[in-house]
């Protein structure tokens, strides 16, 4: 029988994704793989290539308040009990958090009975659920360089993987970019996460309308909004003449970023991973007010790289965002720039990373000997 590796992850996109892009390299590789999640992830799981998944009690702490804190922690403790069970029938080589509180007891079970532990950060910083967990574990995997330089404690046990892709996603990093001709169409990709964002869709139309006819008239745009936020943005655009394809979701998303001359977005891992690897310029527009800040960091790493104009939400207005859409228009060479700069960002073979990583602790090996082999 093949080796069992047991998955942990919450319930968004974000930790469900490249916990998948993990399984389809695993069960590629010739391992069993399971997953574990709480109830509210097991809704959109149904998808994802694992033998079996388990439900285990978790929750989110949601308040300071005495009442909100003996919630949570009867959630941990009974989840904690569960996975110690798990744990005793499934006897998995290797237990992997993708973050989320519903890692956290899996994890903590797989620390304390002695099975190797992984947990892998998307982000520019770590999550609160993976911050509880980084003491703890063998091995942390980032999607960021340097993310645990700062920590002597931590940094011996991290590596650098980068982010793993969707097999879409990979996909449509084979399509180079194409920049946008003078007097051509000019096509636009905007969206604001899994759940969408209000302030694309309270911004971006109204920006559209200040630019002039001529470039409005070249505009194919594509815009995630909200359900009820849809008529209004579509009226807008109806109104104006633009051509515009709106919807609350796309399912071909990656596919829908590798046809597009800019895209306007939010600044999760994920995003800024596939931006990435398909080498897209971008407006990264990171959610505020975040606890952890962890979008503002994930966009300042494209940035930086001369990948993406990153504006604060209070920076982020219809007269700021048509000078932006105004300039790019004018100057497809720039655009050009950002996208050779975004690819140059890019790790394709992330999740294959972090499957050598995983097979080397199922193997019992140590975290120093793979960053020796790494290095």
């Amino acid at each position: 029988m093949s080796e069992l590796i047991l998955l942990a992850a919450g319930g968004t996109g974000g930790h469900l994704f490249p916990a998948e892009a993990l399984a389809a390299v695993l069960t590629a590789r010739g391992m069993t793989v399971d997953l574990a999640t709480d109830a509210r992830a097991a809704r959109y799981a149904g998808h994802f290539p694992a033998r079996e998944l388990h439900v285990l009690p978790a929750d989110t702490v949601r308040g300071r308040s005495p009442v909100a804190l003996a919630r949570t922690g009867f959630a941990l403790a009974t989840g904690l009990v569960s996975s110690l069970a798990l744990l005793r029938r499934l006897k998995p080589a290797v237990v992997v958090g993708f973050g989320g509180y519903p890692t956290v007891p899996p994890l903590i079970a797989a620390s304390l009975t002695g099975v190797p532990t992984l947990i892998h950060e998307a982000n520019g910083v770590m999550g609160r659920a993976n911050r509880m967990l980084a003491g703890r574990v063998t091995a942390i995997a980032t999607g960021f360089p340097g993310l645990a330089k700062a920590n002597p404690a931590l940094e011996p046990k991290a590596v650098w993987t980068g982010n793993p892709l969707r097999p879409a996603a990979v996909a449509a990093a084979a399509t180079l970019y194409d920049p946008p001709v003078p007097g051509g169409a000019l096509r636009v990709l905007v969206f604001g996460g899994s759940q969408g964002a209000r302030v694309m869709s309270d911004v971006v139309p109204e920006a559209v309308e200040r630019l002039g006819t001529d470039l409005r008239a070249r505009l194919l745009l594509v815009q995630q909004a909200r359900e009820e936020d849809l008529e209004r943005v579509k009226a807008t655009y109806a109104r104006l003449g633009v051509a515009a394809e709106v919807a609350p979701f796309f399912d071909d998303l990656p596919a829908r970023m590798a046809q597009a001359h800019l895209v306007i977005a939010r600044s999760g891992a994920g995003t800024v991973a596939e931006l990435s690897a398909i080498g897209r310029p971008s407006i990264l527009v990171p959610l505020p007010h975040a606890l952890d800040q962890d979008q503002a960091a994930n966009a300042r790493t494209l940035g930086e790289a001369g990948a993406a104009l990153v504006l604060r939400q209070v920076e982020f207005d219809p007269d700021r965002l048509a000078l932006e859409l105004n300039t790019f228009a004018g100057e497809p060479q720039s655009l050009t720039r950002m996208a050779d700069r975004a690819r140059s960002q890019g790790v394709l073979d992330a999740a294959e990373r972090l499957a050598d990583l995983v097979r080397h602790l199922a193997g019992k090996g140590a975290v120093a000997t793979f960053k020796g082999k790494q290095a």
